[in-house]
């Protein structure tokens, strides 16, 4: 089965007066929806936009593996582990949030900064917090997060060029850039922002229409993980 969400579909948040724009894909914050808390493991996929200057203070996470992928600019991040690092365009930012973990995120350059964030559920609570970036992570070369049970893999398709997309008990598809499309007995056509939420994904493929960039999260299933903070 295979759930299309238009990026028209997601809904604004952020602080436009403070220099952020934010587009979230899921219940989010103050705005609760019911039928759209989760799909898989993932519980969020927030586009984030900072003007020059702005971010997000110091604030609290519990219980959430957060990854970020950076589309345009540098996000500074900061952690109370300890971790002050540089995320660009390329780089995958992993912070597993554990019992507790505090950090700040902003932009600190002189250009707009644009980055996506996903969370996901793990499937234990707690633990010690941890960090890790992956410079300019290839194509070929999945990111693992076997807290959750889920497989990070990017795709950056030239125009007209073809991809597998795995087999996973759910699969979720966000397209960064350009526009790609799904094959099935109904192809579906995906452009900036757009996802596919895909249960039982078997034998399917990827066809860009143009130069495009692919996040696609391949989920294993079987397991109750407890909510996100």
């Amino acid at each position: 089965m295979t759930d299309v969400r238009r990026a028209g579909e997601r809904f604004p948040g952020g602080d436009p007066g403070r220099g952020i724009s934010t587009w979230h894909a899921f219940s989010f914050g103050p705005h609760y929806d019911p039928d759209n808390l989760r799909f898989g493991a993932v519980l969020a996929c927030n586009e984030e936009r900072l003007a020059p200057g702005a971010g997000f203070d110091d604030h609290p996470h519990s219980h959430t593996e957060i990854v970020t992928w950076v589309v345009e600019g540098e996000l500074t991040h900061c952690d109370s582990t300890g971790h002050e690092t540089l995320v660009r365009p390329g780089d995958v930012q992993h912070l597993s949030a554990g019992g507790g973990v505090r950090h700040v995120e902003r932009n600190d350059g002189e250009g707009p900064l644009v980055f996506v964030q996903m969370w996901l559920a793990p499937r234990e609570p707690g633990g010690e917090p941890s960090y890790t970036i992956v410079r300019g992570i290839a194509d070929s070369t999945p990111y693992a997060l076997p807290a959750a049970g889920a497989l990070l893999h990017t795709r950056r398709l030239a125009a007209g060029e073809r991809t597998a997309v795995p087999d996973a008990d759910f699969l979720y598809l966000h397209v960064v850039r350009g526009g790609v499309t799904l094959d099935g007995a109904r192809p579906v056509q995906l452009g900036p922002g757009d996802a596919a939420r895909i249960t039982g994904a078997k034998d399917r493929q990827l066809t860009a229409g143009r130069a495009a960039e692919v996040l696609l999260w391949e989920m294993a299933a079987g397991w109750a993980p407890p909510a996100a903070g």
